[in-house]
């Protein structure tokens, strides 16, 4: 019998060879996918035998995922993969077996200029991946131009941030993506031969701050512990070293390394009991993949195994 229409060209994602191997799916076991974008882990997880629960908080990625969620019993839900434990409890779910995140903006986001998330071509100066609240514009127009260079600097490691704030602010009103990265890279200088566009940078820093991305991977990882079940599997893939930084540290610090993970949260205490078994080292794309889809090259998969010790409601674990 022949596959649907959905699948004669199915999405890919990065490292899902990997990253069915970290979740080890057995099926008849329920799976959480908290970034369903395109569906590539969700179709290849239900494929493997799970009963999948996928999240996005983009509703276009829930709108155009319906042919492929219905065709693979796949149950798609509206909403940020922070909220995870709390959108699965309101369909009976408690437990699950494994959990998989893909971090950051999709490709599908990053192809559409309507969306406004890449220089690549010009667009409106949107980056907002649930299509509502503080767009880039809106910060970029309103907020101070102190403020802007630290947004620049903390999330785009931009080392000069404050040239390229008080730019930025000098070209005010600023509505299109072609027009902030004609004032990145007058600001910064840039070479038709220069091997990265300066503007690189400050796109990736506004879009986190905007989505307040950093902020919601943190919660989603706080939410993935709270949902696994004892033997339970998370695998999680991020893309910039901002993201796997946390994800280390929120790993390394719930299997009993040394120092806590975020500013944000409790440190940890000596008798709290590992709620992680010691995770894998970090997984990236060998050569055949990276051939195959460039974006691979900056990915990197940790994962780890859930054990039976509860957690506080403070979110730090207890003996």
């Amino acid at each position: 019998m022949s596959l649907p229409d959905t699948d004669a060209a199915p999405h890919i994602p990065v490292l899902l060879d990997e990253v069915l191997r970290a979740l080890a799916i057995t099926p008849g076991e329920i799976h959480v996918d908290g970034t369903f974008g395109a569906g590539g882990y969700s179709r290849a997880m239900a494929l493997a035998g799970a009963s999948v629960f996928a999240l996005d908080r983009d509703p276009d990625a829930i709108r155009e995922g319906q042919a492929l969620a219905h065709a693979h019993g796949i149950t798609l839900i509206a909403g940020e993969f922070s909220r995870m434990a709390e959108l699965l409890a309101e369909r009976g779910i408690k437990k699950v077996s494994g959990i998989t995140l893909d971090i950051g903006v999709s490709s599908m986001q990053l192809d559409r200029a309507d969306r406004g998330f890449s220089f690549q071509s010009d667009g409106p100066l949107l980056m907002t991946m649930s299509q509502d609240g503080m767009s880039a514009a809106d910060f970029l127009n309103n907020a101070s131009e102190e403020e802007i260079a630290n947004v620049l600097y903390r999330y785009g490691e931009e080392p000069r941030s404050r040239r390229v704030a008080h730019a930025i602010v000098d070209a005010r009103p600023l509505e299109r993506t072609g027009q902030l990265a004609h004032v990145i890279r007058r600001a910064l200088g840039h070479k038709p031969h220069d091997k990265k566009d300066p503007a690189t940078r400050a796109f990736q820093a506004i879009r986190i701050h905007v989505n307040r991305e950093l902020e919601e991977l943190e919660r989603a990882l706080e939410a993935a512990e709270a949902l696994l079940e004892e033997g339970g599997r998370l695998a999680i893939v991020s893309f910039h070293s901002l993201e796997d930084r946390i994800v280390k540290q929120f790993l390394r610090n719930r299997s009993g390394g040394e120092g806590g993970w975020s500013r944000h949260m409790p440190e940890k205490r000596a008798a709290d009991a590992p709620t992680f078994a010691k995770p894998t080292k970090a997984v990236r794309a060998g050569e055949a993949e990276l051939a195959r889809n460039p974006r691979a090259r900056s990915a990197t998969l940790r994962s780890a195994v859930r054990t039976s010790a509860p957690v506080s409601s403070s979110g730090s674990p207890r003996a």
